[in-house]
């Protein structure tokens, strides 16, 4: 077997890194809490940074209007199906394909990345602004507008007396690792194509 074949194997089976370990992590740093509350979304559940922790936002967040932050969305049903699609197509791709068909998965691989970290936007846009006008606590900015809560997608953003922090953990190191390296296959097979050619 070719070595870019066996790159774009390795780089088709990296994805499924998601299944085992966090993709994000959102963590609240504020005075009254001496231990960070944060919570980790993984491609198919949220779940505790710390003991409780989920409850506790959402306890939180109930002051202020915030939806509570729910124990399934759609999308834990859709991402993992599609990281098991694009595994099985890359899969058979690195069997039985040649090093063009490496570089049309990771075109799929970036379009489905960037339509997943916008539904993420999207997802936390709503949450952070779509506040409930009954909330017992209500801010606003210095126009006189109401105050969203969204927390930033990557990176740290201050808000009220906390400090929001939003990074990538292990699962989406993988699922990088892996467009990366379908990319390195396909360069790989390109340079021995031209090679093959040379030689005749």
């Amino acid at each position: 077997m070719k070595k870019s074949n066996i790159i774009m194997l390795l780089a088709a089976i990296l994805p499924l890194g998601l299944f085992l370990f966090p993709l994000w992590k959102i963590s609240l740093e504020a005075p009254q809490y001496p231990t960070p509350l944060g919570m980790y979304i993984h491609i198919n559940d949220f779940s505790d940074a710390n003991p409780h922790d989920i409850k506790n936002i959402n306890l939180m967040n109930h002051y202020v209007g915030m939806k509570y932050i729910p124990e399934a969305i759609p999308e834990f049903k859709i991402f993992p199906a599609g990281i098991l699609i694009t595994t099985v197509i890359g899969l058979i791709i690195g069997f039985k394909g040649n090093y063009k068909w490496f570089l049309y998965w990771f075109i799929l691989m970036i379009l489905l990345s960037a339509a997943g970290m916008y539904d993420f936007y999207l997802w936390e846009h709503d949450y952070g602004h779509n506040l409930d006008p009954k909330a017992i606590l209500k801010f606003t900015n210095a126009d006189g507008t109401q105050m969203g809560f969204q927390p930033p997608m990557f990176g740290s953003k201050d808000i009220l007396n906390f400090r929001a922090h939003s990074y990538p953990r292990l699962g989406a190191l993988f699922l990088a690792l892996g467009i990366g390296a379908s990319f390195i296959a396909y360069l790989v097979g390109k340079k021995n194509n031209k090679k093959a050619i040379a030689s005749l």
